[in-house]
């Protein structure tokens, strides 16, 4: 999907207006159909069908009134239970949680039940006329009212349900968690490009392949913001109809700012202002980070839960154990692949974009750091990395990424020793200590 286009579809999914609006327009839609098979339908035949509504005028004006009233109010309501579940998240979980609650599909499809419902009641009761000579009641339309209502009903009860499930620590962790390993997923293929290869250190082929080496010039940025997502086809395509080729000093998930540097091309004598122009419409910048392309920020968004419950007004060790168990999980994940190649080819098989690396210990870096340094004087969530780290171990595949853990497992270790005040305690982190250095021992490791 064109990187634009999947932007705006992200903001449409996360917004409380797109969905309700689909359902109230088919209920207009509804609505209509249900009146025009009403006015071509015979008493006699309508008859025959018992569970049709049979009352007169004055009773279908109050049904539906009756109706279009209460849902009006109930979405109301529920509108009033969903901000109250997004105000205790933001101030429990976290800020940048609030886009999740607002992604849910369940919340959207209850609010627009209800508009949908109140939207169908107003049409249908618009078209009931009383007088003798014209006289028109839409039974069936006045029955899908009814049933309507009733799956209304159905939708609150849930709802209630839903709300008090949806707010819980432990299923926001499981729900960000996910979104974590579907990017994972989507993200980390089992191949892009050239074969990746963590064992081996980076080469100088590596940082610049033949065609780059010439001279170049930088694109700068137009405008700031984060770097949501890059349309890596229209790039290719940009690179391929110039004849240049693109080496990208920036993410997803990077902030940019104005002139910054975005990328340098080459050959210089190519780079006009449409080629600069096209480079930047390539990337899409927005207010806030996106985990469609950067998988660091699903990851920060357990680092900030469990960063807030081992803060001292919260204190509450077990969801910061919650969110380890879950970063260990994804970072096994990540373990056994290979991560993208940097390289980028046509389809003549020449090297047109080059694009910065995101490398295991990057993402080690960003799921650990900032608990470890809040964690030191906590013995159970101090544990509780090591054992993460353990389990990591037994997905590692290269010295490398054996390495990268070691080196946290011994910041661990360091940093919280000194804060431990009981003995037992102390053994216990050096005893948990020596278990992943075992763990991590290789067939290539010493």
């Amino acid at each position: 999907m064109n990187a634009w286009l999947q932007k705006h579809w992200e903001r449409l999914h996360s917004s409380f207006w797109f969905l309700p609006s689909l359902m109230a327009a088919a209920a207009g839609v509804l609505a209509l159909a249900a009146v025009a098979l009403d006015r071509i339908a015979t008493d006699r035949w309508l008859q025959g069908l018992g569970w049709v509504y049979s009352g007169g005028a004055e009773g279908a004006s109050l049904v539906l009134s009756t109706i279009a009233g209460s849902m009006i109010t109930i979405a109301g309501v529920v509108f009033s239970m969903t901000l109250v579940s997004l105000s205790l998240a933001s101030s429990q979980l976290g800020p940048r949680l609030l886009r999740n609650f607002m992604r849910d599909t369940a919340n959207q499809v209850v609010i627009g039940t209800f508009v949908a419902t109140f939207v169908y009641c107003l049409l249908v009761l618009r078209t009931i006329r009383r007088a003798d000579e014209t006289a028109f009641v839409p039974h069936l339309a006045v029955t899908f009212g009814v049933l309507l209502a009733l799956v209304g009903l159905a939708v609150l009860i849930y709802f209630i349900h839903h709300v008090a499930v949806s707010i819980q620590a432990d299923e926001v962790i499981g729900r960000v968690a996910r979104e974590l390993f579907d990017g994972i997923e989507r993200l980390f293929p089992a191949q892009i490009g050239h074969a990746g290869d963590r064992a081996s250190p980076p080469s100088p082929i590596t940082e610049a392949p033949p065609g780059f080496d010439g001279e170049a010039v930088d694109v700068r940025a137009a405008e700031d913001g984060y770097l949501q997502l890059i349309d890596a086809r229209g790039l290719m395509a940009l690179a391929v109809e110039a004849e240049i080729r693109i080496r990208l000093h920036i993410r997803p998930g990077n902030y940019i700012i104005k002139d910054q540097t975005l990328a340098t091309v080459t050959p210089a004598g190519r780079v006009d202002d449409a080629v600069s122009e096209r480079l930047n419409g390539a990337l899409v910048l927005g207010n806030q980070r996106t985990s469609a392309q950067d998988v660091e920020f699903a990851i920060l968004q357990l680092v900030e839960i469990a960063v807030r419950a081992l803060s001292p007004g919260i204190n509450d060790p077990f969801t910061a154990v919650t969110c380890i168990d879950r970063l260990g999980s994804a970072l096994c994940r990540l373990a056994r692949r290979d991560l993208p190649s940097a390289w980028r080819e046509d389809h003549a098989g020449v090297i047109r974009v080059i694009a910065p690396k995101i490398s295991f210990a990057d993402i080690v870096g960003t799921a650990l750091n900032q608990i470890r340094q809040h964690a030191r004087n906590d013995v159970a969530v101090t544990l509780r990395l090591l054992e993460a780290i353990e389990v990591v171990a037994a997905s590692a595949r290269t010295a490398q990424d054996r390495s990268v853990l070691r080196r946290h497992a011994q910041m661990i270790l360091e940093g919280a020793g000194d804060a431990f005040a009981a003995a037992h305690d102390r053994r216990d982190l050096e005893q948990r200590h020596e278990s992943c250095l075992r763990a991590l021992r290789g067939p290539d490791a010493a």
